[in-house]
């Protein structure tokens, strides 16, 4: 590669930002020019104000964007991002513009890339959940020029999307290069920084599946009744800011809190740390089939928002209205511990993303797309 490239990297929550970040650290300790587009729910401080952290990262520059007000709908969301990200790459000029997965940020400035000829690349594509979320995230496939997937069974289904096998690259799910590795807290630290009293509790992640918006109260109602019935000790962490968020605060603003210790959000070092001593994982994130299983914790799966996700042998299944196999869940998996589980990588992905970004190869592929069809 002759000149140093500048890479942008696009991050709206604080879930692809533990993501991204990695590949960030990783592109520029070798030697690229490295910035952020920080937008979505790190702009809001119902969320915890996550563009901080975003901002913590030495050695990149960082553009922040309000693209939403409270209880602005998606398509809203979208039109404004677009706007936004037009604006802000027609002064940067970026080399490369790096999104991640299947939040609407990433499809509004995976639009502006493709319709400007802009070079992007999409991590994470391929992969399937069953709602409108997979939409999304094939959308995004289509629209970048690169992918970045996390496994053989992802860069499967990009290929099927009609994509050139050339510009598929498998690496790893990211945020799994932190979790590989000691967090550098320990875990009284998390305790005190966060204020968790418990010696020994469960995670829970739930947030909304957009097109269920209307029964995500009574869904969160039904979930959080289980978990306080069992009288354990939980860490809840607040859901993101998609449709049917609100029902979902309220279930967890009605919960004792002697057991329930309620954050915005949690600095990513902190969560993996929380996450190497947890009694076990209960909600609908993609931490719970992704990195759970990776630190060999017990989760249980809530709902429809990761159907079709791989599958460990760690995670368990149940609805949200199914309170009597969240009970048997906690009840006899709390506190196991499951041998280490790498079908989304070993912890390498950001170093392979560096590899192949300083490669002539990548640079020169050509920004008009055509549809390949499979062998």
């Amino acid at each position: 590669m002759s000149d140093p490239k500048s890479i942008l990297f696009v991050t709206g929550t604080r879930a692809d930002f533990g993501k991204l970040e990695p590949l960030a650290i990783a592109a520029r300790d070798a030697g690229l020019s490295v910035s952020f587009f920080a937008t979505g729910m790190h702009m809001l401080s119902r969320y915890g104000l996550t563009k901080l952290e975003v901002q913590r990262v030495p050695g990149v520059t960082v553009h922040e964007y309000l693209n939403q007000r409270e209880g602005d709908p998606q398509d809203i969301i979208l039109a404004k991002t677009v706007t936004g990200f037009s604006d802000f790459v027609r002064e940067a000029k970026p080399d490369l513009v790096v999104i991640h997965g299947d939040r609407v940020e990433a499809l509004a400035c995976a639009l502006v890339c493709a319709t400007n000829y802009i070079r992007s690349a999409h991590i994470e594509g391929g992969e399937v959940s069953g709602t409108i979320d997979e939409i999304y995230r094939h959308c995004n496939s289509k629209l970048a020029s690169h992918h970045f997937v996390s496994s053989e069974d992802a860069a499967r289904r990009v290929k099927a999307l009609g994509e050139d096998t050339g510009a598929i690259h498998v690496i790893g799910s990211p945020e799994l290069d932190f979790h590989a590795g000691p967090s550098g807290v320990s875990l009284d630290e998390v305790k005190d920084r966060y204020a968790i009293p418990f010696d020994e509790f469960g995670i829970c992640v739930f947030h909304p599946v957009t097109s269920e918006a209307e029964t995500m109260a009574a869904q969160a109602r039904d979930m959080f009744g289980a978990l306080d019935a069992s009288e354990r000790n939980f860490v809840v962490i607040a859901p993101n800011n998609d449709p049917g968020s609100t029902g979902i605060f309220d279930a967890i603003a009605a919960l004792p809190t002697d057991r329930f210790r309620v954050l915005p959000s949690m600095r990513f070092a902190y969560f993996s740390e929380l996450m190497k001593h947890a009694a076990c994982m209960v909600g609908n994130s993609s931490a719970g089939v992704r990195e759970a299983p990776f630190l060999g914790l017990p989760s249980l799966d809530i709902g429809t928002r990761q159907t079709d996700r791989a599958k460990a042998a760690s995670v368990h299944f149940a609805n949200a209205n199914e309170t009597q196999k969240i009970a048997d869940f906690l009840q006899d998996h709390w506190g196991e511990r499951h041998p280490r589980d790498e079908g989304f990588g070993a912890g390498s992905a950001a170093a392979r993303f560096a590899d192949i970004l300083q490669s002539d190869a990548f640079w020169s592929g050509d920004l008009q797309k055509r549809f390949h069809d499979g062998d």
